[in-house]
């Protein structure tokens, strides 16, 4: 059996508050090199999900593990270190530097993470040739971020969490603001970047139709569950 990149076991977090949400997970994992759709409606605790298993916030009591290591039992510090070495975020809204390069964007996680940095190799080589494979063209890897289109920016993202080959890619609703076709094709290059990267995929999302093309789809209700205002 393929060891687990992420697992989640006997996990309750609460924010602060009489009225706080919380939220309980009894068992959750992905499998390295596995494709998870995780499915949950607007306020269903993904957002807290996901900063559990970054370690942005820890939980109260259960184990989140990341490349077989526990986030809580590591320093504040170490955690930070161990997220830019371990996991590739993905977010919604892309939170690219708009004043920086392509190149620029794509290197960022490197300057945090030294073992993934010698992952990366020749580094402005290797995000030369994310950007060409993602469809990039040469002429924009100087182009600042505030300057590309949204489909430019989604693949520069893309490159950024995928350069230094982290072992778990983390996609925060990255097609949300995407019709079908366009959909299609950014999950194309997604999918065929990370098996390049060995990587394994927890893509969230609140859209059902993009289920088949996962290995594993799983919903939140199925694995989580929340009391009081959601998160």
């Amino acid at each position: 059996m393929t060891a687990a990149v992420l697992s989640l076991k006997d996990v309750n977090f609460s924010w602060p508050g009489a009225d706080g949400f919380a939220l309980g997970v009894a068992e959750f994992a992905v499998a390295a090199g596995e494709t998870v759709l995780l499915l949950g409606e607007s306020g269903s605790g993904k957002s807290t999900l996901l900063s559990l298993i970054c370690g942005t916030v820890l939980p109260d009591r259960g184990q989140v593990r990341v490349a077989g290591a526990d986030i809580a039992s590591l320093s504040g510090s170490a955690r930070d270190r161990f997220r830019a070495e371990q996991i590739g975020v993905i977010f919604q809204q892309f939170n690219l530097l708009p004043f920086g390069s392509v190149i620029d964007n794509i290197l960022l996680p490197l300057r945090f993470a030294p073992k993934r940095r010698q992952r990366a190799g020749a580094a402005v080589e290797t995000a030369r040739a994310l950007c060409a494979d993602l469809g990039l063209p040469s002429s924009l890897v100087h182009a600042k971020a505030s300057s590309l289109s949204v489909g430019q920016q989604q693949r520069v993202a893309v490159a950024r969490a995928l350069i230094g080959q982290p072992p778990l890619i983390l996609a925060d609703e990255p097609t949300s603001a995407l019709d079908a076709n366009s959909q299609a094709a950014f999950l194309d290059l997604l999918f065929r970047q990370t098996a390049a990267c060995e990587a394994a995929l927890l893509m969230v999302s609140h859209d059902p139709r993009l289920a088949e093309r996962f290995d594993r789809v799983v919903r939140m209700e199925d694995i989580a569950v929340i009391a009081g205002a959601v998160v």
